[in-house]
């Protein structure tokens, strides 16, 4: 049971960790559901519900994701300034409320068109500051987990991702999109009493000379470029899914389900899998074998002949999605020390950016096969994998991320 804390209490007095961590991941839980449920029918909303043709529905796809990076991205750099996070998270909450509440009355395009690139936008800097907000709780305690308490953050977004798409497809059997966008609105409401009523504020640690960043801001941003690529790969891939098993191995879409379940399915444990190994492995080095791992699987499926060598390879894939997804928004913390909001927050951008990517690419697959969708999502990997192993620090900077983390805080407790 989570008991309530005052809504000034710091987080430093609370009597454990669960205190903290507990309840966030119930905010994150909720959050997730509520754009699990919404994410996988705002197309079909758009088209019937709005009537907008396609070109208008393919306008919307994008403003929204790049209002969001902007919002994101302006919201990161005030959260480090400033001990606000806490307040933060519940505005965006609150702003995902009502921009659900409103989407489930209005039916007018360019009202919506406002409220995404607006409220919506806003409510997009929720992911990246719960990920800074866990960094920072734990690291006023000395924690060394944060990677691993990020990991499984990340996880409870794959189980709502797991359960929200099927309860989905019941709510618009059941009520239509006003029950599904009132549904959404009812979880991020109890994300919002969860951030005013459960959850402390954190109070960002003074910046020392030992936490000036050791890469240079040309560094962050190829890992951050890697990152985009890597889930640009991620994203092609699950698009293609349906119609590569069905036109090209002669499957079925309840095939490319089960294929798609399956690798969600293990996502969840392997998530924790690399979230504890990076207690003792350096972030960059699970990173970048999470990238070699999807430059393995994407060829895999590129010379696949039959359903079941997909399905066999989603144990790749899985590991694939758990290092780059779990641990990519960790390394980018760790690269830019004293900066959590920040980093997640460019580390989130590579999601938005990502999606545009996509587009374009499955474009291509659709007029030269969609096997050369996996080809190409291989091609991706590599990239990304070349981008994460070339990039350097600052010359002078110390070797931390080639080091044992554990190790490397002893040395800097004993110093």
């Amino acid at each position: 049971m989570v008991t309530s804390a005052p809504a000034d209490a710091p987080v430093s007095n609370a009597p454990g960790l669960p205190r903290v961590l507990v309840p966030l991941g119930v905010m994150f839980l909720f959050v997730g559901l509520s754009t699990a449920v919404v994410g996988p029918f705002v197309s079909l909303f758009l088209s019937t519900a709005v009537e907008a043709d396609p070109v208008h529905v393919a306008a919307f796809l994008v403003a929204g994701p790049v209002s969001m990076i902007v919002s994101s991205t302006l919201i990161g750099r005030l959260s480090d300034r400033r001990p606000v996070r806490r307040q933060i998270l519940a505005v965006a909450a609150a702003a995902g409320g009502v921009s659900a509440t409103a989407t489930a009355f209005v039916r007018d395009y360019w009202v919506l068109l406002a409220l995404t690139v607006t409220v919506t936008a806003i409510s997009g800097s929720l992911f990246p500051q719960a990920f800074a907000y866990a960094r920072e709780a734990l690291e006023q305690r000395g924690s060394t987990r944060a990677a691993m308490t990020i990991s499984t953050l990340r996880m409870l977004f794959s189980i709502a991702w797991v359960a929200g798409p099927p309860a989905a497809a019941f709510l618009v059997e059941l009520g239509g999109f006003r029950v599904l966008y009132l549904s959404a609105a009812t979880m991020y409401a109890a994300a919002v009493l969860v951030a005013v009523f459960v959850l402390g504020d954190v109070v960002p640690a003074p910046k020392t000379p030992r936490e000036a960043p050791e890469h240079a801001p040309s560094s962050v941003l190829q890992v951050v470029a890697a990152l985009t690529l890597l889930q640009a790969a991620g994203g092609l891939g699950v698009q293609a899914m349906s119609l590569f098993l069905s036109h090209d191995l002669h499957g079925s879409v309840r095939d490319a389900g089960l294929v798609l379940g399956l690798c969600a399915a293990l996502e969840i444990p392997l998530m924790l899998g690399f979230g504890a190994l990076s207690t003792r492995w350096p972030l960059r080095r699970l990173v970048v074998v999470g990238a070699a791992l999807g430059v393995l699987y994407y060829a895999l499926v590129t010379a696949s002949a039959h359903t079941w060598q997909v399905a066999a390879a989603q144990l790749v894939n899985a590991s694939f999605i758990a290092a780059v997804q779990g641990l990519g928004i960790s390394y980018v913390q760790e690269m830019l020390p004293g900066e959590p909001g920040r980093a997640a927050t460019l580390a989130g951008n590579a999601y938005p950016v990502a999606a545009i990517l996509v587009g374009p690419l499955f474009g291509l697959a659709q007029h030269f096969g969609y096997r050369y969708a996996y080809a190409a999502a291989a091609t991706l990997c590599l990239t990304g994998a070349v981008l994460l192993l070339t990039a350097h620090r600052k010359p002078g900077g110390t070797r931390a991320d080639l080091t044992t983390p554990a190790k490397t805080l002893t040395a800097h407790t004993e110093s």
